[in-house]
């Protein structure tokens, strides 16, 4: 999952991100050590898949907010440089190398982060309504993600009588069709939790009256600790990790019209 939201009007927003140097280099170490985990049989080909699918997905819904921004007012994303598809630009290695890497390897839930995309709320047009636009548009481009990849899935293989039961034994197309579908409706639904630094935050924010902004914006900094440790032990554990998972297939059943549950 992905995608902070942006602080109070006044600047654009910052986080702390290796060099371009050093995020090549973790990349090309967590691409080692996920070659060896393969060789050695530690983690399954879908494992893989679905890290493959789960950074882009992350990285494209934060670039949606610069996209947005840019049309209602606020090029500072364009002006950094940051409305680009290259992923170099993008990628914290911590958010989006070391920490999705072992919680996929470790768990059947990944959690992330991209470098957020610099967006200045007092350059909207609107700010508090187009800063409420800016922080949905993370989540919409993932349900949008979400349904590319179920419906490409059911028409084509709706026919294929060839798949296999399995998933484990679908043709590679088939599994970054699935893989897609669920981290993308994973990634969007966890940003919609109205947490700060989550997309959903926004929604709360524009009805906090504003003679209580900056009492909010004080607690607000703190949200990001609440949300990593909701992540690591609630998302977790296996009761809450399964009924989410269920819900996740479900959501997939209905629309790739499919049978897994």
């Amino acid at each position: 999952m992905s995608g902070t939201w942006s602080p109070p009007p006044g600047g654009p927003r910052r986080r702390p991100g290796g060099s371009r140097n050093t995020t090549i280099i973790v990349a090309v170490v967590a691409a080692v050590v996920v070659l060896l985990l393969v060789h050695n049989h530690r983690i399954s080909r879908f494992t893989i898949v679905y890290f493959c699918v789960l950074i882009p997905s992350i990285i494209l819904h934060e670039i949606s907010h610069g996209w947005v921004a840019n049309a209602l007012g606020d090029d500072t994303a364009k002006r950094a440089g940051r409305l680009t598809l290259n992923p170099i630009a993008h990628i914290d290695p911590l958010g989006s190398v070391i920490v999705p890497a072992l919680l996929v390897l470790t768990s059947n839930v990944a959690f992330g982060w991209a470098k957020p995309v610099p967006v200045n709320v007092s350059r909207l047009r609107h700010p508090r309504n187009g800063s409420v636009v800016v922080a949905l548009a993370g989540p919409f481009t993932n349900g949008v993600l979400f349904a590319f990849c179920a419906l490409v899935f059911r028409y084509s293989s709706a026919h294929a009588l060839y798949l296999p039961p399995t998933l484990s034994t679908f043709p590679l197309g088939y599994q970054l069709l699935f893989a897609g579908g669920l981290a993308n409706i994973t990634i969007g639904v966890f940003n919609l939790i109205p947490l700060p630094p989550l997309d959903g935050s926004a929604i709360v924010e524009r009805f906090v009256p504003d003679r209580h902004l900056r009492a909010y914006y004080r607690i607000r900094p703190y949200g990001m600790l609440i949300v990593f440790i909701f992540a690591i032990f609630v998302l977790q554990s296996s009761s809450v990790g399964t009924h989410l998972f269920s819900w996740e297939l479900h959501a997939w059943d209905h629309v790739a019209d499919t049978n897994y549950l």
